[in-house]
């Protein structure tokens, strides 16, 4: 499949078949695609927590809902995901490397930071991921998690405090399903969202 066949085949899938699993070699493929994506000064701040065991994934799920809540089922068709990957940012990795002598930096003042690329590089690696499992025929949702539930999730699985979760990405075969409210909007076209040299500038103007 080709690179934009591939974006354009991309869509982000709520329910899955539980009945059949994802073969950790297209998992791993899903992980070894993340690492090539870039990051600031090349620091590869960013960590990702496999769950392909049903226990490891009920106490995912056990740590980011309530307890006896209502049925809801856009979650219970992310439930039937047999692999959820936790994608996590550091951003110490940054501040460190950035104070390094080649960097020219004299300390790790977070404040020189334009935007925490912690983040973006974990999001645009976590894109990665996706387009990896479309590649390979699966589907794909990238969630985040409730603020209020981070800290269940860490002590669930021994993550570090200097880690910090970006979001999870699902992944399993696509079953169908009702169509997203939200597909209802219009897709903003290249044309729509570029400016030209100028905010504003459209593009035959320019």
């Amino acid at each position: 499949m080709e690179f934009t066949d591939v974006v354009r085949a991309r869509r982000m899938v709520r329910r899955y078949d539980p009945d059949r699993p994802v073969p950790k070699e297209v998992v791993e493929r899903c992980l070894d695609n993340a690492v090539r994506s870039p990051s600031a000064g090349f620091s590869q701040g960013w960590d990702f927590l496999v769950l392909a065991t049903s226990a490891e994934r009920d106490a995912f799920w056990a740590a980011t809902t309530e307890p006896g809540a209502a049925p809801d089922p856009w979650l219970d068709g992310i439930r039937a995901a047999p692999v959820l990957v936790l994608c996590l940012s550091h951003k110490d990795a940054y501040l460190d490397r950035y104070a390094a002598p080649d960097k020219g930096w004299t300390d790790r003042d977070e404040a020189r930071w334009p935007v925490p690329y912690w983040h973006v590089d974990t999001g645009m690696a976590s894109l990665l991921i996706l387009l990896t499992a479309t590649d390979k025929g699966l589907g794909s949702l990238f969630f985040g998690v409730p603020p209020e539930r981070h800290v269940a999730v860490h002590e669930a699985f021994a993550i570090p405090d200097s880690r910090t979760i970006v979001g999870v990405v699902s992944i399993g075969y696509a079953v169908p399903g009702p169509r997203s409210p939200s597909l209802r909007r219009h897709r903003r076209t290249g044309r729509e969202v570029a400016h030209w040299g100028r905010f504003g500038v459209a593009g035959e103007n320019a």
